[in-house]
C-alpha cells in the first residue's frame, strides 16, 4: 500500500510564497512519476508540475517561472516551491504518485488561498 501526506498549504498575500511538501511511504520505487495537480472551484483538475527518472520535470505555462517542483535525495518527498503567488493560484493542491503506468495514487489535498 502507498500512503501520500501533503503538508504546506495556507492563506497568502499576493506575490508572496509557500513552500507544499508530499511524503509517500510504503511500496514504491525511487525512479517513479510524483508531482502536483490543482483543483480551484468550479474549475477542473490540472496538472501544475511533475518530475520523474532521474529529475526531469515539466511544469505548467501558468505557473513557469514562479513554480519549482524538486524531490528529496530518498526520492519518496516532493516539494513545490511557489513564489510570486497570484489570485488565479488560489485551489486545492493535491499530489499524486504513479506506482505503475496505469496506478496512480493521490494525497488528500491541501488548500492554497492568495489573498490580500
Amino acid at each position: 500500500q502507498v500512503q501520500l501526506v501533503e503538508s504546506g498549504g495556507g492563506l497568502v498575500q499576493p506575490g508572496g510564497s509557500l513552500r507544499l511538501s508530499c511524503a509517500v511511504s510504503g511500496s514504491i520505487f525511487s525512479l517513479n512519476a510524483m508531482g502536483w495537480y490543482r483543483q480551484a472551484p468550479g474549475k477542473e483538475r490540472e496538472l501544475v508540475a511533475g518530475i520523474v527518472g532521474h529529475g526531469n520535470t515539466n511544469v505548467a505555462d501558468s505557473v513557469k517561472g514562479r513554480f519549482t517542483i524538486s524531490r528529496d535525495d530518498a526520492k519518496t518527498t516532493v516539494f513545490l516551491q511557489m513564489n510570486s503567488l497570484k489570485p488565479e493560484d488560489t485551489a486545492v493542491y493535491y499530489c499524486y504518485f504513479d506506482r505503475s503506468i496505469n496506478i496512480r495514487y493521490w494525497g488528500q489535498g491541501t488548500q492554497v488561498t492568495v489573498s490580500s
